[in-house]
């Protein structure tokens, strides 16, 4: 990825005595907003960017060729172009935007959310605080309060944004409590980084999907992890999410074999070259023997014979094949 020259190859200006951090009044923040064919959607999200109380020094929409009633809501939104930056893309898929923003960047943090989301009003206040407190921290992310047709999702789970030995992710963003907590993955929705810890680092373009490609950004997350930083998840920096319909083969709730294939091998790619030799073995035999309910091994399979048994064993398949895939394009 590329960010400001201004800020490579040093730390950031104004450093602390007592945390490394600088002050929360001289970071600049950038936004990165992909959209797609969802004008209302980004439109709420980019009145809710507007209402913050600590505004975006950059804020980056990045849309892709042809969708013309994104250029409008943008025009009606910054008729001058003096607030926007707007980036296009001739490729599908979210990836391919979420780059094409990253290599906007002109800010020591660049935050994310989703045109179907609307950011609290102290999102970047609360984003910009939590990254002042420890210069160690690469990555801040949060709650996404999830409203499915009309109703919230609420609940309260503790374990959030973790990476068992084994390899299974335990999401649970959208419901997480308690405080602050280090974390092994963020959510796309809702998830911010220090420009300085993304340097080198990109979305992965190998991730399969015309759209959502999901698990894009549990690679982004490792691969800042490993490079040493800190990525906490705080649940008082909050987004509201309005799940809308994705304009690809993923349809979230409806059942497709192509799209499973798609999550499965970005999964498997991602895990297998994150974890060191013993650890992939154990994963793939996890994977392969037990796996979960949206890429199911042999148990979880048994188990969906009774809960989804028209699609189990399509489902199972699907999982398989894109996983076998995937570990043959491992580097």
């Amino acid at each position: 990825m590329s960010v400001s020259a201004a800020h490579r190859d040093r730390p950031p200006a104004g450093r602390s005595a007592s945390t490394g951090a600088a002050p929360a009044d001289r970071l600049r923040i950038a936004v990165i907003v992909p959209t797609y064919r969802r004008p209302q959607e980004l439109k709420r999200c980019l009145e809710a960017l507007a209402s913050q109380l600590r505004r975006p020094d950059q804020l980056i929409v990045v849309t892709r060729q042809g969708d013309e009633a994104t250029q409008l809501v943008l025009q009606y939104a910054d008729p001058d172009g003096s607030w926007l930056t707007v980036a296009k893309v001739q490729a599908g898929g979210v990836v391919a935007a979420l780059n094409a923003g990253l290599a906007m960047v002109h800010a020591d943090v660049v935050a994310f959310t989703d045109d179907d989301a609307a950011p609290r009003r102290d999102w970047l206040l609360q984003i910009g605080a939590r990254f002042t407190l420890d210069a160690r921290v690469g990555a801040v992310g949060g709650r996404d309060w999830v409203h499915h047709h009309g109703r919230l999702v609420d609940g309260a789970q503790r374990v959030v944004g973790r990476l068992t030995w084994y390899g299974r992710c335990i999401g649970h963003h959208h419901l997480g409590v308690g405080p602050p907590r280090e974390v092994d993955a963020l959510k796309g929705v809702n998830m911010s980084f220090r420009a300085r810890a993304l340097e080198g680092v990109s979305f992965d373009t190998r991730l399969r999907g015309s759209g959502a490609q999901v698990w894009n950004e549990l690679g982004v997350s490792l691969a800042v992890k490993r490079c040493g930083w800190r990525l906490v998840y705080d649940p008082q920096i909050s987004v509201d999410h309005y799940p809308a319909a994705r304009h690809d083969e993923d349809q979230r709730d409806r059942f497709c074999y192509e799209a499973v294939q798609n999550a499965a091998f970005n999964e498997t790619l991602l895990l297998s070259e994150h974890f060191g030799r013993w650890r992939r073995l154990v994963y793939i035999i996890w994977a392969f023997g037990i796996g979960h309910r949206a890429a199911p091994g042999l148990l979880q399979w048994l188990r969906l014979q009774f809960m989804e048994p028209r699609t189990a064993t399509a489902r199972l398949r699907a999982t398989w094949t894109a996983r076998v895939h995937a570990l043959r394009a491992v580097r």
